[in-house]
């Protein structure tokens, strides 16, 4: 008996060698179970990677976020610290929302200087639809002769004496009753500025096409495709001695309004676009909230970007020349086929 033990005790040392060594050599080990009978597995890597991932994206958002606000105040800033920036207070607006959900902002151009003191150079109403993010433009000639609301009644006259007589506000009530146009927000910009505002959306010179050789106060422009400095581009934009008068001369602003448009909101130039905003923000008298740029201007940068629609009122075939002793030379117009031309195209 003892020595079939001893025999029993050997085979069974050799046994566990042999288990043993085939456990050492397996490629797979089983997973510990836990007391609830289930593997214990670690967790994936991938949910922290993800984690982490997400933390890194919301701390560049905020960067930007933060970059972009500094940037802004910053062109503000530097604006408003120009002496020549002098801006007149403009009194109260009353501004209408347009039922469609559209914006109608007031474009006003200011000129102090001469004859036309007091009076806006030049009357726009830009329009932009966030659903088919086209911007569009209407440009009003200056001699429109129409009825200006005055102390309860109104006064015939030019369509430019109204900003003289109650700035911006008169201007967009004058426009609601003669084409029944809504306007929420208005920018005014003088032209001591405007060169300011053309050199900070394009600091290499504005891109436009001559479409004659001028002269405006000393400023010579030849014919052709070219750079124009912020003073060029102004006087490009203002001059009316020629056969075409006031008609060439809104064609003009139109064309340079369409570069300025192109060039500040190219997608190339997206890094600079808070401060550019701030800077132009800042040479501009107007009611429009801080709010409204990012919505507005990372709408259309993330767009197909369609190029600017414009209209010019009055449209052919609505108006005609008049004379009036206390207004001069006048354009009369159709006042109905001239309100439906602005609300076909905006809604077109």
């Amino acid at each position: 008996m003892a020595n079939m033990t001893r025999m029993d005790r050997h085979r069974q040392a050799e046994l566990e060698k042999e288990q043993n060594k085939r456990k050492n050599n397996k490629p797979n080990e089983e997973p510990e179970l836990l007391n609830s009978g289930q593997p214990n597995q670690k967790k994936p890597k991938k949910i922290k990677k993800k984690k982490k991932k997400s933390k890194i994206f919301f701390l560049i958002l905020i960067a930007l976020i933060v970059l972009s606000v500094v940037g802004y105040f910053k062109g503000v800033g530097s604006a408003k610290l120009d002496k020549n920036n002098k801006q007149a207070d403009v009194g109260n607006f009353l501004g209408e929302k347009s039922q469609d959900g559209s914006t109608n902002v007031l474009l006003l151009g200011s000129d102090s200087r001469g004859e036309d003191q007091g009076r806006s150079d030049s009357i726009m109403i830009a329009h932009y639809d966030k659903k088919n993010k086209q911007p569009k433009l209407v440009s009003i000639m200056r001699d429109t002769y129409v009825a200006i609301p005055q102390n309860g009644g109104i006064e015939y006259n030019k369509i430019n004496a109204a900003y003289s007589y109650g700035g911006p506000e008169l201007v967009r009530k004058t426009i609601k009753e003669t084409f029944g146009v809504p306007i929420q927000y208005y920018a005014i910009v003088n032209f001591e500025s405007f060169p300011k505002i053309v050199e900070t959306l394009a600091p290499g010179g504005l891109k436009i096409d001559a479409e004659k050789d001028l002269e405006v106060e000393g400023t010579v422009i030849k014919k052709g495709e070219q750079k124009m400095s912020g003073k060029e581009a102004l006087q490009y934009a203002r001059f009316r001695k020629d056969e075409e008068s006031d008609f060439g001369r809104v064609r003009r602003q139109q064309q340079v309004m369409t570069a300025l448009l192109k060039q500040g909101l190219n997608p190339l130039n997206a890094w600079r676009l808070p401060e550019t905003i701030g800077t132009v923000r800042g040479y501009t008298q107007t009611n429009i909230p801080f709010s409204f740029y990012p919505g507005v201007g990372t709408s259309y940068l993330f767009s197909q970007h369609k190029p600017l629609d414009i209209l010019t009122i009055p449209v052919e075939g609505s108006w005609n020349d008049g004379y009036y002793d206390h207004s001069g030379s006048v354009l009369e117009i159709d006042e109905a086929v001239n309100g439906q031309a602005i609300k076909t195209f905006f809604t077109n």
